[in-house]
């Protein structure tokens, strides 16, 4: 069984409510997919399933210290989590981030859908 882990000590309720708040704003989304490494975690983790930051590593040119700076960002953007099974911390997609991302390029492309649409009829008349 996966139990979260949290990095904070302290800051209650509120604390946790103002964090949940800023996460979910797109371009702290975005930012963090706009990274190759972070977008290779993402698909690594979506394809295998919760992993160490051991097994992450594996297939990257980089330390496994910045493999964990790089969840990390995942983490505050809302995109993936990490959690303890037995000794092992391990990390894991989180799908409601990743929902809004899907959310947010969905109401993107409707806009830019309109947009299109508008400017065809325009240059239609």
């Amino acid at each position: 069984m996966l139990r979260n882990v949290s990095r904070r000590s302290s800051g209650g309720a509120k604390a946790e409510r103002h964090r949940t708040a800023s996460v979910g704003a797109p371009a702290a989304i975005f930012a963090a997919l706009g990274d190759e490494t972070r977008l290779r975690l993402i698909a690594r983790l979506s394809d295998d399933g919760p992993a160490s930051i051991a097994s992450l590593a594996e297939g990257f040119h980089i330390s496994r210290q910045a493999i964990s700076k790089h969840l990390r960002v995942m983490s505050d953007a809302g995109l993936a989590r990490c959690g303890r099974r037995g000794r092992e911390t391990v990390w894991q997609l989180e799908q409601d981030g990743l929902a809004d991302a899907r959310r947010y390029l969905q109401v993107i492309s409707k806009d830019w859908d309109d947009k299109l649409r508008r400017l065809k009829d325009l240059v239609e008349l």
